[in-house]
């Protein structure tokens, strides 16, 4: 039986005192984003907000000296997109000037530069930077790396920033990834990034039969992992598909054996933090082993600033935190601000009645064609003047007050609802309990058992202190 080895290099994590700080009065010096009249944000339940320190926090692509001697010598094989950077560097091009043998990039929905829309088809390429082949990895039911393109690579490395929640599809192209190199016998370096949703854990549990590339897993919609303990959990629980079967191989499921712990600076001794085995050696004479190169001073409280938009309509930290709770109307009649300077921070319909705001949307780059395209839609603007003060008015969950008003606004009930919406929420329950008239509590309700039994099943598997 083939057994998978999950290494965890160099773990030196701390808990900052500057992140430990709670706000009285959230700074005013954040937000790049507009602001307006109308719409104002509902009161929310408030939480204890913490101090931003990015500063402080070093994700796992920056310290280099953890993974260049794992690269060196080796054929490369990078799944990344443009939010792969080290400074204003990418990483691609910091390891060439490294002298590391590129001959692969992997990109996922966006593409590599990242200016593709949401579900839009992005096919393979040369990348005119580097002249290095970029082989798509979404749609076409291309996801997985084959055998073929795998053939020249003695070592994959993944790194991308995701943003922690269900239906943002990085997380299915990581488990895609995370297969091709066990099927075929590939080490693979995955370089972890701060979650910045990754304080918390809410939403429905997806059920396996409604599983699809935006929610391949029974996890809820936000699960509080970083992309390094998400790939533990699908490797410690077996989620994985079965591996294909390829010559000299056997064809048999693998041992997940995920076993030990480590012991961080400043934080109690994390289980499963490290595993033992070999995988099955490839041409290379390695094997599989996933091999994360932590981030330095992270943990599940901090609130971390992306330095760079991880997709084209998420383009600040407010579409970031509203984004759980907004992308439900993916699944409705309702534009969420697609084609607007507000993406993710606004939801309208042509038939609302007048609410003091209203936004049209219109073909830009990242969505060229937005729902209710060039039509005026009354609506509400969520967007808030600080960034810490939308975090109190979420109150660390998600929020379906919004989901419920514009559902009783709707004039079509009948046609509120698409085909998607099953697929975003993970079942079809939480469609039912809407047109049923169940109240958001009634509804946040019948998360609890799912939700308790998904964090003890997350606890296994973290790296980083609570």
């Amino acid at each position: 039986m083939q057994k998978i080895t999950i290494v965890l290099l160099c773990l030196f994590l701390f808990t900052s005192p500057k992140a430990q700080r709670v706000l009285s009065n959230p700074p005013t010096d954040v937000g790049n984003f507009s602001t307006g009249n109308g719409g104002k944000i509902p009161p929310g339940d408030g939480v204890n907000i913490l101090a931003y320190d990015s500063g402080n926090i070093l994700p796992g692509d920056r310290q280099i000296s953890q993974y260049l001697g794992l690269l060196q010598g080796k054929r490369v094989a990078v799944f990344a997109n443009f939010s792969a950077t080290l400074g204003n560097t990418h990483l691609v091009d910091t390891l060439l000037k490294k002298g590391i043998k590129v001959v692969r990039i992997f990109s996922p929905e966006h593409g590599f530069r990242g200016n593709a829309d949401a579900g839009e088809a992005v096919g393979s390429s040369i990348d005119s930077l580097t002249g290095i082949e970029v082989v798509s990895l979404y749609g076409n039911q291309h996801l997985k790396p084959t055998e073929s393109e795998l053939a020249d690579v003695d070592i994959l490395v993944f790194d991308i920033q995701d943003v922690g929640v269900r239906f943002y599809t990085y997380i299915s192209s990581l488990q895609y990834y995370l297969e091709a190199a066990r099927d075929y016998h590939k080490p693979l370096v995955l370089l972890d990034r701060p979650n910045p949703n990754g304080f918390y854990v809410d939403g429905p549990i997806l059920d396996p039969a409604f599983a699809s590339f935006v929610g391949m897993q029974p996890i809820p919609v936000v699960y509080g992992m970083t992309l390094g303990e998400y790939a533990r959990m699908l490797l410690g629980e077996g989620w994985l598909h079965a591996p294909v079967a390829t010559a000299g191989s056997k064809s048999a499921a693998s041992n997940t054996s995920v076993t030990g712990s480590a012991s961080m600076p400043g934080s109690a001794s994390m289980p499963g933090s490290a595993a033992t085995g070999h995988g099955k050696a490839g041409p290379g004479g390695e094997g599989f082993r996933l091999i994360v190169i932590p981030c330095s001073g992270y943990t599940h409280h901090s609130l971390y600033r992306l330095p760079v938009r991880p997709s084209p309509n998420l383009p600040n930290m407010q579409s970031i935190y509203l984004y759980p709770s907004l992308c439900f109307f993916e699944g409705t009649s309702i534009s969420l601000g697609r084609g607007t300077d507000l993406p993710f921070q606004c939801f309208g319909h042509p038939s609302f009645p007048e609410t003091g705001y209203s936004f049209t949307p219109h073909s830009v780059p990242g969505a060229k064609n937005p729902p209710l395209k060039d039509q005026r839609c009354q609506g509400y603007k969520l967007s808030a003047p600080t960034d810490t003060g939308l975090l109190k008015s979420l109150g660390g969950k998600i929020q379906l007050k919004w989901l419920l008003l514009a559902y009783s606004q709707y004039k079509d009930s009948a046609n509120f609802f698409n085909h998607f919406f099953p697929k975003l929420a993970g079942s079809d329950r939480l469609q039912a309990q809407i047109k049923a008239g169940l109240s958001e509590d009634a509804i946040r309700n019948s998360w609890e058992p799912g939700l308790n039994a998904f964090r003890a099943i997350r606890a296994k598997y973290l790296i980083y202190p609570e």
